[in-house]
């Protein structure tokens, strides 16, 4: 078997419901892979859908991934160097990160000539 380097792997469920068997079947695989390679399980909330979110929903999700036995290494109340870890707070990141894009897109068109 090959050996695999360490992987970050992340687990983004949405806190708009009840966490399912599914959510936790992908938890669960993320968190073997994290581990087996001796990488990191992160859990970073999907809350863009702000008129469905609800904080029960999500201390819920919480809640049933420690019941698990999945505890993450980054995400919400645990932190790490990548926060943060709620979509919702990571628009200025995602922002500034497009306008570079847009602007390299720009300027590599003005030297090709487009």
């Amino acid at each position: 078997m090959t050996s695999l380097p360490p992987v970050r792997v992340r687990f983004a469920p949405s806190p708009t419901g009840h966490f399912h068997i599914g959510g936790a079947r992908t938890a669960l695989y993320n968190v073997l892979l994290a581990r087996q390679t001796g990488g990191r399980f992160i859990l970073r909330i999907e809350d863009t859908d702000v008129k469905r979110n609800t904080p029960e929903a999500l201390a819920e999700l919480k809640e049933a991934l420690r019941w698990l036995g999945l505890n993450w290494d980054e995400g919400p109340d645990v932190g790490g160097p990548h926060g943060p870890y709620f979509q919702m707070q990571r628009l200025e990141l995602y922002r500034a990160h497009a306008e570079k894009l847009i602007a390299m897109g720009s300027e590599a068109h003005k030297r090709m000539g487009w």
